[in-house]
């Protein structure tokens, strides 16, 4: 019996590693990795998938295994001639999250911080006061980031910093504003309504990457004519405090990066409250998947107070436009 026709529409039907040269390709556990990072597949996973799908593991190899940049992932063929099919791969550029809807340099309102921001970009003096340069560098490192990605700006509190990124964010009728944060630090959801964009307040329970089907994904997934859907924002670290074992207090929970990428690739912006780890301490890579606000804090070594705490906030450059607006004529 003959194999019905396949139409050219059809999707792939698995994806394969295949060899460049001699000890050259990407090890089935990396991709496997990779693929697990995708919402809603396990990893049992082996298809079909789109090509965004295939996009998605070749920037994350890419961006976590340079060494393994060089493999092939490619899609096999399901024509009835067989053969392994047309060779579609797309030079990756940047991390997962780079694979996301036209989003960037979007313009902010007038606001202290766009004012900060825009002398930061635009300033090319070197008038900078050494302990900012150290804590600038300290907090960069800390994340895994460079300053020709973000810059970072200083503030007392981290509602301090919210009440910049509120005044700041083009919020307006129709898109949103979707937060995990604690109503009682977050201080964002006020200008949101005030702006008339739509405010959902979240539970925590939605981060659980266990749950199929989760309603944060459906909310990422919304339809919209809008480029840009707004704003969410999540904190790093679970609010709730685990239980102790033999009186050992074991630490937080910490919520997964994936659910950046899966912002980025349905039109969100992210803001990552990252305010209850400790710099310096608690590991926070997030070069491979680029928040375009991260809040945390620092120790104040320049402060009289013991225990005093600096409150920086990143602001990823491509993400929003900080040039200077042209003078009214």
């Amino acid at each position: 019996m003959s194999k019905p026709p396949t139409s050219a529409t059809s999707r792939p039907n698995s994806m394969v590693v295949k060899k460049v040269c001699p000890r050259e390709y990407i090890p089935p556990h990396i991709v496997a990795e990779a693929i697990s990072t995708l919402h809603g597949l396990d990893l049992r996973w082996s298809g079909p998938i789109t090509p965004s799908e295939r996009l998605y593991v070749e920037q994350y190899v890419l961006a976590k295994y340079p060494q393994y940049s060089h493999g092939l992932i490619e899609e096999e063929s399901s024509s009835p001639e067989g053969g392994s099919g047309e060779r579609r791969r797309q030079s990756p550029t940047g991390s997962p999250s780079s694979a996301r809807p036209d989003i960037d340099m979007v313009r902010l309102e007038p606001s202290r911080l766009l004012d900060i921001l825009t002398k930061k970009s635009s300033f090319t003096g070197s008038f900078i006061s050494i302990p900012e340069i150290q804590a600038r560098n300290r907090v960069l490192r800390h994340c895994g980031l460079t300053d020709d990605e973000y810059l970072v700006l200083f503030a007392a509190t981290p509602k301090d910093a919210m009440m910049l990124i509120g005044e700041s964010y083009p919020f307006f009728r129709s898109n949103y504003y979707m937060s995990i944060l604690a109503d009682d630090r977050d201080c964002i959801h006020a200008f949101a309504a005030y702006k008339e964009a739509k405010v959902i307040a979240a539970p925590e329970s939605w981060l659980d990457l266990r749950i199929k089907g989760s309603q944060l994904s459906q909310y990422f997934r919304r339809k919209s004519k809008l480029t840009h859907k707004g704003l969410f924002a999540y904190p790093a670290v679970s609010a709730a405090a685990p239980a102790a074992d033999d009186g050992i207090t074991p630490p937080p929970p910490r919520y997964s990066m994936h659910w950046v990428s899966e912002a980025h690739r349905n039109g969100w912006h992210v803001l990552l409250d990252a305010t209850a780890l400790v710099v310096g301490e608690d590991r926070l890579p997030l070069s491979l998947h680029r928040p375009d606000l991260v809040l945390c804090t620092l120790d104040d070594t320049h402060s009289q107070q013991p225990s005093a705490k600096v409150t920086c906030l990143l602001v990823r450059r491509r993400s929003f436009d900080t040039s200077a607006l042209p003078p009214p004529q």
